[in-house]
């Protein structure tokens, strides 16, 4: 038991050791913008996250090496580009996601006091009685709110809480089915504030037709789905998730014995329906779309498309959000079920549960800026210039480096908006291997989005869970792994079948064969 503890931090240290040596190996530490060097710092933070089981210590030696090799190891002008241009540009870069967050955080602090959650868990405790069903209700109401992964992560944690809970399925596996259900849905989505950012990247007037040519060919998000209903129908776990899901149905919903959040308050009244519950939640989404629109210019005479894809979510949700909270403070007011003073009273309180998530994301954010000063795009595109020659394979290449760029930088967003410009360069626009190209990038973007413990989704997730941080990363890897390797596999003979569907039947049976192999292993290991 020991060693099987022992053996995967000393890979870790291993691996970042390595990574240490190969970067000084073939670049000069003293000239480290634009080169292997710019991946090292977030490389750093997720070593030590995964060894050390600490996020907040680990992003910031991760920020501390990012802003040593920017300026040259000059300790003054460290600390001032630390400060600057990393954490006043994180929290000033993403102060409209912090408004939403503690916007959406005080909703569902109001939802717990009328009483709205606990009549919905009654009514599901009736009708959902297994774990099973848990699962998939969770994952089907993921599937419905594809909007915007943050609003997504959030929502679904809330509502389904109490559901999973009364069927025992520990917080990680909540948190892996959130994350599911997240950045993958949002990927294919085409009205989604995922589908505009990248319709914003892509070649003027192109952006939305490309997303959408890409949707059958993004083998990752589509594969996730297949993975998460296969292996939930096929009843067992593997990986650390086995032992949380042991421990949930012996009671210990956490594992580790640490809860986040606290949503065992008692609620003001026991007069609430479910009603109270859906309503709410019914008004948040419809408000955000408006509001998503309107941003948008919808006013102003654009289309419903052209508005998604022109609208800035980090405007547009806190719009809605904001309204959102008004409409539900007022209809839980008049419903008596929250009187005015106890509607005030949620407002710190929805604060206070969103500190953790909004920390690690300032945290996670700067990272990102001291990675930028290291100017990583450039030798991301430098090494995919070196890969021409390829042609069919560079697909297959493209979904790797997504993959790790986005691994080591904990975003998406930024991920594609390296490496979109890139593939419509190497690809003919239009044609299905650049289309194949174009899925890869997206499909790996999310992937290592998925992977990454200082990924803005993954805290998120872990945040609508509430569920310890680095419990959800380290579950959530072997699936997100599994299902990585298989994508791979099919962006290798996408290019030489050039026909979507087969291709997704292909993948599809690989997933379920894949599951029906682990199944079979872990059997007869137990």
């Amino acid at each position: 038991m020991q060693a099987k503890k022992i053996i995967p931090k000393l890979l870790i240290i291993a691996f970042v050791i390595g990574f240490g040596v190969l970067c000084a190996y073939t670049d000069s530490v003293t000239n480290p913008v634009g080169t292997l060097w710019s991946l090292f710092p977030p490389v750093v933070a997720i070593g030590l996250a995964l060894l050390t089981k600490e996020v907040y210590s680990s992003l910031f030696v991760g920020i501390l090496v990012g802003g040593l090799l920017a300026t040259k190891f000059n300790p003054i002008h460290t600390i001032d580009s630390v400060t600057t241009d990393g954490f006043i540009s994180a929290v000033s870069g993403t102060a409209g996601i912090f408004i939403f967050l503690v916007l959406l955080g005080i909703v569902v602090a109001l939802l717990n006091k009328a009483g709205g959650s606990r009549a919905f868990g009654n009514w599901a405790a009736k009708h959902v009685k297994t774990k099973v069903g848990a699962a998939l209700a969770t994952f089907a109401f993921g599937v419905l709110i594809f909007i915007d992964d943050y609003f997504n992560c959030l929502t679904v944690g809330a509502v389904m809480r109490p559901v999973t809970d009364k069927t025992k399925m520990s917080r990680s596996k909540l948190a892996y089915i959130i994350d599911a259900t997240a950045a993958p849905v949002c990927m294919i989505a085409p009205i989604s504030s995922w589908a505009a950012a990248v319709s914003s990247y892509a070649p003027d007037g192109q952006g939305l037709s490309l997303f959408i040519q890409a949707i059958p060919y993004n083998f990752y998000s589509l594969m996730t789905f297949v993975f998460v209903i296969a292996l939930t129908l096929m009843k067992f776990d593997y990986g650390p998730m086995k032992l949380h899901e042991a421990n949930a149905m012996n009671g210990d919903l956490f594992t580790s014995g640490e809860k986040v959040g606290n949503d065992d308050e008692e609620p003001a009244t026991s007069k609430a329906k479910v009603i109270d519950l859906v309503l709410p939640i019914i008004a948040l989404i419809v408000v955000c779309v408006l509001a998503l629109l309107y941003i948008g210019g919808i006013m102003d005479g654009k289309g419903f498309i052209d508005s998604f894809a022109d609208t800035d979510a980090t405007v547009g949700l806190p719009l809605g959000g904001l309204v959102a909270l008004v409409i539900v403070l007022v209809y839980f007011v008049a419903r008596r079920l929250v009187s005015f003073k106890e509607a005030m009273e949620c407002i710190p309180k929805g604060f206070i549960a969103m500190v953790p998530a909004i920390l690690i994301l300032t945290m996670a954010t700067t990272l990102k800026n001291m990675t930028g000063l290291l100017d990583s795009d450039a030798f991301v595109k430098a090494a995919l210039d070196n890969a021409g020659g390829l042609d069919k394979f560079l697909p297959a290449i493209i979904f790797l480096v997504a993959c790790g760029i986005s691994f080591a930088t904990g975003t998406s967003w930024g991920t594609f908006g390296i490496l979109i410009p890139i593939v419509t360069s190497i690809f003919p626009v239009g044609s299905t291997v650049g289309i194949i190209g174009m899925s890869a990038c997206l499909a790996g973007s999310v992937c290592g989005d998925h992977c990454s413990p200082i990924s803005d989704t993954t805290i998120m997730s872990s945040a609508g869970a509430q569920c310890n941080h680095i419990n959800h990363v380290s579950t959530q890897l072997p699936y997100a792994l599994t299902v990585a390797g298989i994508s791979f596999v099919s962006f290798l003979f996408a290019p030489f079948i050039g026909n979507a569907w087969i291709c997704l039947a292909i993948s599809a049976v690989m997933t379920i064969g894949t599951l029906f192999v682990i199944k079979a292993f872990t059997k007869k290991k137990a």
